[in-house]
């Protein structure tokens, strides 16, 4: 039988700044030896990578005898990106240097409901302030990335019926925000991000990792062979909207009852500890009633992590994930929500799958977000394809 053609991509200048995104200073030789081409092709290449600024002269390596070869490294501050995370009631926004180095960042209430119009442009308004605040020019921004809180479409960057979000259904965000900010923007949902910002900062070597954010609403980000995984349609990691087994048939907006999200977000935890007489609107005032010793709240945000990890313990089976973290704003309430989780998730879920298995806090805490949009924006910027395509452009290179 014969062989399936293969058409992979001629190893080009792109491939040859991955290997120095490391930040480890090499010289020519070593990229020779390490890619196998020619010195005088790898010359070339370092030349024009020069050029772009993408990477710069790291000093003399030791010599053995006779003058020390020069040395070269990624240049992470060639350029910047806008990191944007929103939610319902929040925005985030931070710039970074292209190796996800914070250099101004900005925290705000915002109310999503307002719609795109006045919510992106505000947005670019912080963006361009923030670039200000960072001492870099508008040109140096290479990409901006953003979260929304609701489905998105990656491949256009639009949102898709988003339930929290009125007014936002097939908005044009990336063209919006990109003709006001002057660069190409990445969208994708808030928790996807949040998921990337926790893995690339805090867990790069574990290759499966599910990312739980408890929030107004509940959702997922699923890392598997260490990457991203969005499903067919942008859909993947919709935990909130699972039915809890055994759970009450309570509705839900989606039109659906008994959903997760329904019974254990900060949302609903605030509305029964209200019903009950406590004083609680947001899931922020839930968190605070848990600091300060409140038994009930406590008791509630327990039975919360139970009914969560209720839906957890099929994913774990069927994802086997190494790593479980939680993040979102009632999770910063502390071990009551992981506590009700992991009683749940390791009891009903299968032995092998539990049997390595961790449940952990957010390292990264409200960062996660913009440390995400951060590296999906970065990302863009230095990709193989992104880079060669660049190199081919003389002229718009020279106009950055």
């Amino acid at each position: 039988m014969d062989e399936p053609l293969r058409t992979t991509r001629s190893p080009g200048i792109g491939d040859l700044l991955q290997l120095l995104r490391d930040g480890r200073p090499r010289t020519r030789s070593d990229l020779a030896a390490v890619t196998g081409q020619a010195r005088s092709t790898v010359a070339a290449r370092v030349d024009a990578l020069l050029a772009t600024g993408l990477v710069a002269p790291a000093g003399a390596s030791s010599s053995t005898g006779g003058r020390p070869p020069a040395t070269f490294a990624f240049n992470p501050a060639a350029e910047v990106v806008l990191a944007v995370d929103l939610g319902a009631t929040h925005a985030r926004l931070a710039v970074t240097d292209l190796a996800g180095t914070v250099l101004a960042e900005h925290g705000e209430a915002i109310t999503i409901a307002d719609g795109p119009d006045p919510v992106l442009r505000h947005v670019a308004d912080l963006g361009h302030r923030l670039l200000r605040d960072a001492d870099r020019p508008a040109a140096d921004l290479a990409a901006v990335g953003v979260g929304l809180p609701g489905p998105v479409e990656h491949a256009s960057g639009r949102p898709i019926n988003p339930p929290i979000m009125p007014g936002w259904d097939d908005a044009d965000v990336p063209g919006v925000l990109g003709g006001l900010l002057d660069a190409p923007v990445l969208v994708d949902n808030d928790v996807n991000i949040m998921a990337v910002g926790e893995h690339t900062t805090c867990w790069s070597g574990v290759a499966d990792l599910l990312f739980v954010k408890v929030a107004t609403g509940i959702g997922a980000g699923i890392i598997t062979d260490g990457r991203i995984r969005r499903g067919a349609q942008g859909a993947a990691g919709d935990l909130g909207h699972i039915a809890v087994p055994g759970g009450s048939d309570r509705p839900c907006r989606c039109g659906n009852t008994g959903c997760l999200e329904a019974v254990a977000s900060g949302q609903a935890l605030a509305a029964d500890l209200a019903a009950r007489g406590l004083p609680t609107a947001t899931s922020g005032d839930v968190v605070g009633l848990v600091r300060a010793g409140d038994l009930a709240a406590a008791a509630a945000l327990r039975e919360a992590g139970r009914s969560i990890g209720a839906v957890l313990a099929a994913t774990v089976s069927m994802l086997n994930p190494s790593v479980i973290v939680i993040g979102g704003r009632v999770a910063e309430a502390g071990e009551h929500l992981l506590a009700g989780i992991r009683e749940v998730v390791y009891a009903r879920s299968l032995p092998l799958a539990t049997q390595h298995l961790r449940i952990v806090a957010s390292r990264t805490g409200e960062r996660a977000g913009v440390l995400g949009a951060s590296a999906m924006a970065a990302e863009h910027v230095l990709s193989p394809a992104a880079v060669d395509a660049r190199l081919t452009a003389p002229a718009a290179v020279a106009a950055r």
